[in-house]
Protein backbone atom coordinates (compact mmCIF):
# COMPACT_ATOMS: atom_id res chain seq x y z
CA UNK A 1 0.00 0.00 0.00
CA UNK A 2 2.91 2.31 0.84
CA UNK A 3 4.39 1.69 -2.62
CA UNK A 4 1.08 2.58 -4.28
CA UNK A 5 1.04 5.91 -2.44
CA UNK A 6 4.11 6.85 -4.46
CA UNK A 7 3.56 4.83 -7.63
CA UNK A 8 0.05 6.10 -8.43
CA UNK A 9 0.90 9.86 -8.23
CA UNK A 10 4.08 9.18 -10.23
CA UNK A 11 2.29 7.29 -13.02
CA UNK A 12 -0.51 9.86 -13.20
CA UNK A 13 1.96 12.76 -13.42
CA UNK A 14 4.21 11.03 -15.93
CA UNK A 15 1.28 9.92 -18.07
CA UNK A 16 -0.13 13.45 -18.19
CA UNK A 17 3.25 14.97 -19.10
CA UNK A 18 3.90 12.42 -21.85
CA UNK A 19 0.37 12.89 -23.20
CA UNK A 20 0.71 16.68 -23.45
CA UNK A 21 4.19 16.37 -24.98
CA UNK A 22 3.00 14.01 -27.70
CA UNK A 23 -0.20 16.03 -28.13
CA UNK A 24 1.98 18.99 -29.11
CA UNK A 25 3.61 16.92 -31.87
CA UNK A 26 0.23 15.54 -32.93
CA UNK A 27 -1.64 18.84 -33.14
CA UNK A 28 1.03 20.66 -35.15
CA UNK A 29 1.47 17.65 -37.45
CA UNK A 30 -2.26 17.72 -38.17
CA UNK A 31 -2.18 21.48 -38.78
CA UNK A 32 0.64 20.94 -41.25
CA UNK A 33 -1.35 18.26 -43.11
CA UNK A 34 0.87 15.33 -42.02
CA UNK A 35 -0.91 12.01 -41.54
CA UNK A 36 -0.53 10.58 -38.04
CA UNK A 37 -0.57 6.77 -37.90
CA UNK A 38 -0.19 6.20 -34.16
CA UNK A 39 -0.29 8.17 -30.92
CA UNK A 40 1.27 6.15 -28.10
CA UNK A 41 1.68 6.91 -24.40
CA UNK A 42 4.30 4.43 -23.28
CA UNK A 43 6.41 1.87 -25.12
CA UNK A 44 6.20 -1.88 -25.59
CA UNK A 45 3.10 -4.08 -25.50
CA UNK A 46 -0.19 -2.14 -25.92
CA UNK A 47 -2.52 -2.38 -22.93
CA UNK A 48 -5.31 -0.40 -24.59
CA UNK A 49 -5.76 0.34 -28.28
CA UNK A 50 -8.42 2.09 -30.35
CA UNK A 51 -8.70 3.98 -33.64
CA UNK A 52 -10.51 7.21 -34.39
CA UNK A 53 -10.53 10.25 -36.69
CA UNK A 54 -10.65 10.59 -40.50
CA UNK A 55 -7.11 9.16 -40.79
CA UNK A 56 -7.98 6.21 -38.52
CA UNK A 57 -5.16 7.16 -36.15
CA UNK A 58 -4.32 4.38 -33.70
CA UNK A 59 -4.33 5.53 -30.07
CA UNK A 60 -2.29 3.32 -27.72
CA UNK A 61 -1.63 3.05 -24.00
CA UNK A 62 1.44 0.83 -23.68
CA UNK A 63 3.01 -1.13 -20.82
CA UNK A 64 6.30 0.76 -20.29
CA UNK A 65 5.36 4.29 -19.16
CA UNK A 66 8.72 6.11 -19.42
CA UNK A 67 8.03 7.82 -22.75
CA UNK A 68 5.78 7.93 -25.77
CA UNK A 69 5.75 8.73 -29.47
CA UNK A 70 3.71 9.98 -32.42
CA UNK A 71 4.27 7.88 -35.54
CA UNK A 72 3.71 9.81 -38.76
CA UNK A 73 3.53 8.78 -42.39
CA UNK A 74 7.16 8.73 -43.60
CA UNK A 75 8.72 7.34 -46.79
CA UNK A 76 11.93 6.51 -44.90
CA UNK A 77 10.11 3.99 -42.72
CA UNK A 78 7.65 2.30 -45.09
CA UNK A 79 6.31 2.61 -48.66
CA UNK A 80 3.78 5.43 -49.05
CA UNK A 81 1.01 5.42 -51.67
CA UNK A 82 1.58 8.07 -54.34
CA UNK A 83 -1.72 9.80 -53.57
CA UNK A 84 -0.63 10.33 -49.92
CA UNK A 85 3.02 11.21 -50.52
CA UNK A 86 2.33 14.91 -49.95
CA UNK A 87 1.17 14.04 -46.40
CA UNK A 88 4.43 12.27 -45.45
CA UNK A 89 6.58 13.92 -42.78
CA UNK A 90 9.75 13.69 -44.84
CA UNK A 91 8.08 15.61 -47.71
CA UNK A 92 7.39 18.66 -45.53
CA UNK A 93 9.44 21.84 -45.67
CA UNK A 94 12.19 22.17 -43.07
CA UNK A 95 10.17 24.91 -41.37
CA UNK A 96 7.17 22.60 -40.92
CA UNK A 97 9.34 19.73 -39.68
CA UNK A 98 10.98 22.13 -37.24
CA UNK A 99 7.58 23.25 -35.93
CA UNK A 100 6.27 19.68 -35.53
CA UNK A 101 9.32 18.52 -33.56
CA UNK A 102 9.57 21.66 -31.40
CA UNK A 103 5.86 21.47 -30.53
CA UNK A 104 6.40 18.63 -28.02
CA UNK A 105 8.75 20.46 -25.63
CA UNK A 106 6.80 23.70 -26.12
CA UNK A 107 3.63 21.86 -25.03
CA UNK A 108 5.39 20.94 -21.78
CA UNK A 109 6.29 24.59 -21.17
CA UNK A 110 2.71 25.62 -21.98
CA UNK A 111 1.35 23.07 -19.49
CA UNK A 112 3.63 24.43 -16.76
CA UNK A 113 2.47 27.99 -17.49
CA UNK A 114 -1.20 26.95 -17.23
CA UNK A 115 -0.61 25.08 -13.96
CA UNK A 116 1.33 27.95 -12.38
CA UNK A 117 -1.32 30.44 -13.56
CA UNK A 118 -4.09 28.34 -11.99
CA UNK A 119 -2.18 28.08 -8.71
CA UNK A 120 -1.45 31.81 -8.58
CA UNK A 121 -5.08 32.72 -9.34
CA UNK A 122 -6.68 30.23 -6.92
CA UNK A 123 -4.23 31.10 -4.15
CA UNK A 124 -2.17 28.82 -1.97
CA UNK A 125 -1.45 28.75 1.75
CA UNK A 126 2.29 29.24 2.08
CA UNK A 127 4.82 29.57 4.87
CA UNK A 128 5.75 33.20 5.34
CA UNK A 129 9.39 34.04 4.44
CA UNK A 130 10.23 34.44 8.14
CA UNK A 131 13.59 32.94 9.03
CA UNK A 132 15.31 31.21 11.91
CA UNK A 133 19.06 30.78 12.11
CA UNK A 134 20.71 27.37 12.02
CA UNK A 135 23.03 26.94 15.03
CA UNK A 136 26.71 27.67 14.44
CA UNK A 137 28.66 29.91 12.09
CA UNK A 138 26.96 30.59 8.77
CA UNK A 139 26.66 33.06 5.92
CA UNK A 140 23.35 34.28 7.34
CA UNK A 141 24.85 34.85 10.80
CA UNK A 142 27.74 36.81 9.31
CA UNK A 143 25.22 38.94 7.40
CA UNK A 144 23.50 39.87 10.67
CA UNK A 145 20.27 37.93 10.15
CA UNK A 146 18.25 37.31 13.33
CA UNK A 147 15.61 34.81 14.39
CA UNK A 148 12.16 36.07 13.40
CA UNK A 149 13.34 38.33 10.55
CA UNK A 150 10.73 38.51 7.78
CA UNK A 151 12.36 38.74 4.35
CA UNK A 152 10.36 41.00 2.02
CA UNK A 153 12.76 41.39 -0.94
CA UNK A 154 15.75 39.60 -2.45
CA UNK A 155 17.52 42.39 -4.31
CA UNK A 156 14.59 44.09 -6.07
CA UNK A 157 12.43 40.95 -6.18
CA UNK A 158 9.52 40.86 -3.75
CA UNK A 159 8.98 37.54 -1.96
CA UNK A 160 5.71 36.54 -0.30
CA UNK A 161 6.46 32.99 0.83
CA UNK A 162 9.23 30.70 1.99
CA UNK A 163 9.05 28.92 -1.37
CA UNK A 164 9.69 32.17 -3.25
CA UNK A 165 12.57 33.02 -0.90
CA UNK A 166 14.22 29.62 -1.41
CA UNK A 167 13.79 29.87 -5.16
CA UNK A 168 15.38 33.33 -5.32
CA UNK A 169 18.31 32.28 -3.11
CA UNK A 170 18.88 29.13 -5.18
CA UNK A 171 19.08 31.12 -8.44
CA UNK A 172 21.59 33.55 -6.95
CA UNK A 173 23.61 30.74 -5.36
CA UNK A 174 24.08 29.15 -8.78
CA UNK A 175 25.48 32.50 -9.99
CA UNK A 176 27.61 32.76 -6.80
CA UNK A 177 26.93 36.43 -6.15
CA UNK A 178 26.14 38.68 -3.20
CA UNK A 179 22.46 39.50 -2.72
CA UNK A 180 20.73 42.13 -0.63
CA UNK A 181 17.89 40.97 1.58
CA UNK A 182 15.36 43.52 2.79
CA UNK A 183 13.99 42.35 6.14
CA UNK A 184 11.45 43.42 8.75
CA UNK A 185 12.45 42.46 12.28
CA UNK A 186 10.07 41.34 15.00
CA UNK A 187 10.10 44.91 16.39
CA UNK A 188 8.85 46.05 12.91
CA UNK A 189 12.07 47.90 11.99
CA UNK A 190 13.20 47.68 8.35
CA UNK A 191 16.77 46.75 7.45
CA UNK A 192 19.06 45.37 4.76
CA UNK A 193 21.39 42.38 4.97
CA UNK A 194 24.17 41.52 2.52
CA UNK A 195 24.23 37.76 1.95
CA UNK A 196 27.52 36.73 0.33
CA UNK A 197 26.85 33.64 -1.81
CA UNK A 198 30.15 33.79 -3.72
CA UNK A 199 31.50 30.82 -1.78
CA UNK A 200 28.40 28.64 -2.13
CA UNK A 201 28.88 25.43 -4.09
CA UNK A 202 26.06 23.24 -5.39
CA UNK A 203 27.53 19.90 -4.39
CA UNK A 204 25.84 16.53 -4.05
CA UNK A 205 22.68 17.96 -2.50
CA UNK A 206 22.92 15.94 0.73
CA UNK A 207 22.26 19.07 2.81
CA UNK A 208 19.60 21.60 1.85
CA UNK A 209 21.28 24.56 0.15
CA UNK A 210 19.37 27.24 2.07
CA UNK A 211 20.10 25.45 5.33
CA UNK A 212 23.81 25.53 4.42
CA UNK A 213 23.43 29.30 4.17
CA UNK A 214 22.31 29.17 7.80
CA UNK A 215 18.58 29.68 7.23
CA UNK A 216 15.51 27.61 8.03
CA UNK A 217 11.81 28.42 8.41
CA UNK A 218 10.88 30.16 11.64
CA UNK A 219 8.61 28.27 14.01
CA UNK A 220 6.69 29.77 16.93
CA UNK A 221 6.70 28.06 20.30
CA UNK A 222 3.91 25.47 20.08
CA UNK A 223 2.92 23.66 23.30
CA UNK A 224 2.60 19.83 23.04
CA UNK A 225 -1.20 19.75 23.10
CA UNK A 226 -2.89 16.97 21.09
CA UNK A 227 -5.43 18.04 18.51
CA UNK A 228 -6.60 14.72 17.03
CA UNK A 229 -5.83 11.07 17.75
CA UNK A 230 -5.99 8.73 14.73
CA UNK A 231 -8.15 5.62 15.38
CA UNK A 232 -6.07 2.46 15.76
CA UNK A 233 -2.81 4.39 16.04
CA UNK A 234 -0.09 3.95 18.67
CA UNK A 235 -1.47 7.01 20.49
CA UNK A 236 -4.98 5.53 20.46
CA UNK A 237 -3.72 2.23 21.85
CA UNK A 238 -1.86 4.09 24.60
CA UNK A 239 -5.05 5.89 25.68
CA UNK A 240 -4.18 9.43 24.56
CA UNK A 241 -7.05 11.85 23.91
CA UNK A 242 -7.64 15.11 22.12
CA UNK A 243 -6.73 18.04 24.39
CA UNK A 244 -4.09 16.15 26.39
CA UNK A 245 -1.04 18.26 27.28
CA UNK A 246 2.03 16.01 27.12
CA UNK A 247 4.38 17.05 29.92
CA UNK A 248 6.82 14.13 30.07
CA UNK A 249 8.21 11.67 27.53
CA UNK A 250 11.12 9.23 27.83
CA UNK A 251 14.14 11.40 28.69
CA UNK A 252 12.36 14.10 30.64
CA UNK A 253 9.90 17.01 30.68
CA UNK A 254 8.45 18.49 27.48
CA UNK A 255 7.71 22.12 26.69
CA UNK A 256 7.22 22.18 22.89
CA UNK A 257 5.66 20.18 20.09
CA UNK A 258 8.94 20.16 18.15
CA UNK A 259 10.76 18.39 21.02
CA UNK A 260 7.91 15.87 21.20
CA UNK A 261 8.23 15.05 17.49
CA UNK A 262 12.02 14.65 17.74
CA UNK A 263 11.79 12.24 20.67
CA UNK A 264 9.06 10.14 19.06
CA UNK A 265 11.06 9.85 15.81
CA UNK A 266 13.96 8.31 17.74
CA UNK A 267 11.88 5.66 19.55
CA UNK A 268 10.29 3.50 16.83
CA UNK A 269 9.00 0.29 18.45
CA UNK A 270 10.44 1.23 21.87
CA UNK A 271 8.10 1.16 24.95
CA UNK A 272 8.19 4.70 26.29
CA UNK A 273 6.97 6.23 29.56
CA UNK A 274 4.98 9.42 29.24
CA UNK A 275 2.74 11.70 31.29
CA UNK A 276 -0.11 13.99 30.25
CA UNK A 277 -2.21 16.64 31.98
CA UNK A 278 -5.94 15.94 31.48
CA UNK A 279 -8.61 18.01 33.22
CA UNK A 280 -6.02 19.17 35.78
CA UNK A 281 -4.89 15.61 36.59
CA UNK A 282 -1.48 14.09 35.77
CA UNK A 283 -1.88 10.67 34.09
CA UNK A 284 1.00 8.21 33.49
CA UNK A 285 0.88 6.12 30.28
CA UNK A 286 3.07 3.83 28.18
CA UNK A 287 3.48 4.58 24.48
CA UNK A 288 5.03 2.31 21.82
CA UNK A 289 5.58 4.37 18.62
CA UNK A 290 4.85 2.54 15.37
CA UNK A 291 7.70 2.02 12.91
CA UNK A 292 7.72 3.95 9.64
CA UNK A 293 10.24 4.71 6.92
CA UNK A 294 11.01 8.26 5.85
CA UNK A 295 13.71 9.08 3.30
CA UNK A 296 15.21 5.64 3.87
CA UNK A 297 15.37 6.06 7.66
CA UNK A 298 13.46 4.16 10.37
CA UNK A 299 11.40 6.63 12.41
CA UNK A 300 8.68 6.53 15.04
CA UNK A 301 5.06 7.55 14.41
CA UNK A 302 2.19 7.71 16.93
CA UNK A 303 -0.75 9.14 14.94
CA UNK A 304 -1.54 12.49 16.55
CA UNK A 305 -1.93 16.03 15.26
CA UNK A 306 -1.10 19.26 17.04
CA UNK A 307 -3.92 21.37 18.46
CA UNK A 308 -4.30 24.41 16.25
CA UNK A 309 -3.50 27.79 17.74
CA UNK A 310 -4.90 30.42 15.39
CA UNK A 311 -2.51 33.19 16.42
CA UNK A 312 0.52 30.95 15.77
CA UNK A 313 -0.91 29.83 12.43
CA UNK A 314 -1.43 33.39 11.24
CA UNK A 315 2.14 34.27 12.16
CA UNK A 316 3.45 31.30 10.16
CA UNK A 317 1.20 31.14 7.08
CA UNK A 318 -0.23 33.51 4.49
CA UNK A 319 -2.53 33.08 1.51
CA UNK A 320 -0.59 33.99 -1.64
CA UNK A 321 -2.94 34.98 -4.46
CA UNK A 322 -2.72 37.25 -7.54
CA UNK A 323 -5.09 38.61 -10.18
CA UNK A 324 -5.49 36.79 -13.51
CA UNK A 325 -3.21 39.11 -15.50
CA UNK A 326 -0.48 39.32 -12.85
CA UNK A 327 -0.71 35.53 -12.43
CA UNK A 328 -0.03 35.07 -16.13
CA UNK A 329 3.06 37.25 -15.92
CA UNK A 330 4.30 35.39 -12.86
CA UNK A 331 3.61 32.01 -14.51
CA UNK A 332 5.62 33.02 -17.58
CA UNK A 333 8.47 34.34 -15.44
CA UNK A 334 8.47 31.24 -13.21
CA UNK A 335 8.59 28.91 -16.23
CA UNK A 336 11.36 30.93 -17.88
CA UNK A 337 13.48 31.20 -14.71
CA UNK A 338 13.12 27.48 -14.00
CA UNK A 339 14.16 26.60 -17.56
CA UNK A 340 17.20 28.88 -17.41
CA UNK A 341 18.22 27.50 -14.02
CA UNK A 342 17.90 23.93 -15.33
CA UNK A 343 20.18 24.75 -18.26
CA UNK A 344 22.70 26.41 -15.94
CA UNK A 345 22.73 23.35 -13.69
CA UNK A 346 23.25 21.03 -16.66
CA UNK A 347 26.05 23.24 -17.98
CA UNK A 348 27.82 23.28 -14.63
CA UNK A 349 27.47 19.50 -14.34
CA UNK A 350 29.22 19.18 -17.70
CA UNK A 351 32.05 21.52 -16.62
CA UNK A 352 32.39 19.71 -13.30
CA UNK A 353 31.36 22.69 -11.13
CA UNK A 354 28.35 20.73 -9.85
CA UNK A 355 28.33 17.07 -8.85
CA UNK A 356 26.51 14.55 -11.04
CA UNK A 357 24.93 13.33 -7.79
CA UNK A 358 22.32 16.05 -8.34
CA UNK A 359 20.96 14.08 -11.31
CA UNK A 360 17.75 12.26 -10.39
CA UNK A 361 15.95 9.33 -12.01
CA UNK A 362 12.47 7.82 -11.84
CA UNK A 363 12.83 6.46 -8.29
CA UNK A 364 13.57 9.90 -6.82
CA UNK A 365 10.89 11.52 -8.97
CA UNK A 366 8.36 8.93 -7.79
CA UNK A 367 9.35 9.69 -4.19
CA UNK A 368 8.76 13.42 -4.76
CA UNK A 369 5.46 12.65 -6.51
CA UNK A 370 4.19 10.67 -3.53
CA UNK A 371 5.37 13.21 -0.97
CA UNK A 372 3.84 16.16 -2.85
CA UNK A 373 0.54 14.29 -3.29
CA UNK A 374 0.37 13.69 0.48
CA UNK A 375 0.88 17.41 1.11
CA UNK A 376 -2.14 18.35 -1.04
CA UNK A 377 -3.19 19.13 -4.59
CA UNK A 378 -1.39 22.51 -4.73
CA UNK A 379 1.94 20.89 -3.89
CA UNK A 380 1.26 18.07 -6.36
CA UNK A 381 0.42 20.46 -9.21
CA UNK A 382 3.54 22.48 -8.43
CA UNK A 383 5.55 19.26 -8.68
CA UNK A 384 3.90 18.39 -12.03
CA UNK A 385 4.67 21.87 -13.39
CA UNK A 386 8.33 21.56 -12.37
CA UNK A 387 8.72 18.12 -13.95
CA UNK A 388 6.96 19.35 -17.11
CA UNK A 389 9.57 22.11 -17.44
CA UNK A 390 12.38 19.62 -16.83
CA UNK A 391 10.96 17.33 -19.53
CA UNK A 392 10.75 20.26 -21.97
CA UNK A 393 14.35 21.33 -21.27
CA UNK A 394 15.67 17.76 -21.50
CA UNK A 395 14.00 17.19 -24.86
CA UNK A 396 15.48 20.39 -26.30
CA UNK A 397 19.06 19.32 -25.55
CA UNK A 398 20.96 18.83 -28.84
CA UNK A 399 21.29 15.07 -28.33
CA UNK A 400 20.37 12.82 -31.27
CA UNK A 401 17.27 10.66 -30.54
CA UNK A 402 15.81 13.57 -28.54
CA UNK A 403 13.73 16.34 -30.12
CA UNK A 404 16.67 18.72 -29.70
CA UNK A 405 18.85 16.42 -31.80
CA UNK A 406 16.36 16.52 -34.68
CA UNK A 407 16.14 20.32 -34.37
CA UNK A 408 19.94 20.40 -34.62
CA UNK A 409 19.76 18.43 -37.89
CA UNK A 410 17.14 20.85 -39.26
CA UNK A 411 19.25 23.85 -38.22
CA UNK A 412 22.22 22.38 -40.13
CA UNK A 413 19.91 21.76 -43.09
CA UNK A 414 18.82 25.40 -43.09
CA UNK A 415 22.45 26.62 -42.92
CA UNK A 416 23.87 24.30 -45.62
CA UNK A 417 20.81 24.37 -47.86
CA UNK A 418 20.33 20.59 -47.85
CA UNK A 419 19.45 17.73 -45.50
CA UNK A 420 21.98 15.94 -43.32
CA UNK A 421 23.10 12.67 -44.91
CA UNK A 422 21.48 9.41 -43.82
CA UNK A 423 24.88 8.09 -42.70
CA UNK A 424 25.53 11.12 -40.51
CA UNK A 425 22.10 10.74 -38.94
CA UNK A 426 22.71 7.03 -38.23
CA UNK A 427 26.01 7.82 -36.50
CA UNK A 428 24.31 10.61 -34.57
CA UNK A 429 21.54 8.25 -33.43
CA UNK A 430 24.10 5.77 -32.12
CA UNK A 431 25.99 8.49 -30.25
CA UNK A 432 22.72 9.83 -28.87
CA UNK A 433 21.63 6.41 -27.61
CA UNK A 434 24.97 5.98 -25.81
CA UNK A 435 24.70 9.43 -24.23
CA UNK A 436 21.11 8.79 -23.15
CA UNK A 437 22.04 5.39 -21.71
CA UNK A 438 24.85 7.00 -19.71
CA UNK A 439 22.50 9.68 -18.35
CA UNK A 440 19.96 7.02 -17.36
CA UNK A 441 22.68 4.93 -15.72
CA UNK A 442 23.88 7.93 -13.67
CA UNK A 443 20.30 8.76 -12.68
CA UNK A 444 19.47 5.19 -11.61
CA UNK A 445 22.77 4.92 -9.70
CA UNK A 446 21.99 8.14 -7.81
CA UNK A 447 18.46 6.89 -7.11
CA UNK A 448 19.72 3.63 -5.66
CA UNK A 449 22.41 5.40 -3.64
CA UNK A 450 19.80 7.72 -2.08
CA UNK A 451 17.43 4.82 -1.49
CA UNK A 452 19.87 2.57 0.35
CA UNK A 453 21.92 5.25 2.10
CA UNK A 454 18.90 7.23 3.28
Amino acid sequence: MNVLEYLIPFVLALGALIFFHELGHYMVARWCGVKVLRFSVGFGKPLLRWTRGPDRTEWVLAAFPLGGYVKMLDEREAPVPAEEAHRAFNRQTVGRRYAIVAAGPLANFALAIVLYWALFVSGTEELRPRIALVEGESIAAVAGMRDGDLVTHVDDEAVSSWTELRWALLRHAVDQRTVTLQVRSEDHTQGFRQLDLSGMHIDDGEVDLVRRMGLMPWRPHIPPVIGEVMPGSAADRAGLRSGDLIVYLAEGPLDSWLTLVERIRERAGVPTRMAVMRDGERIELELVPDEATQDGQRVGRVGITVAEFQSDRESMFAIVRYGPLESLGRALTKTWDTSVLSLKMIGRMITGDISWKNLSGPVTIADYAGQSAKLGWTHYLTFVALISISLGVLNLLPIPVLDGGHLLYYTIEIIKGGPVSERAMEIGQQIGLVMLAMLMAFAFYNDLTRLFSG
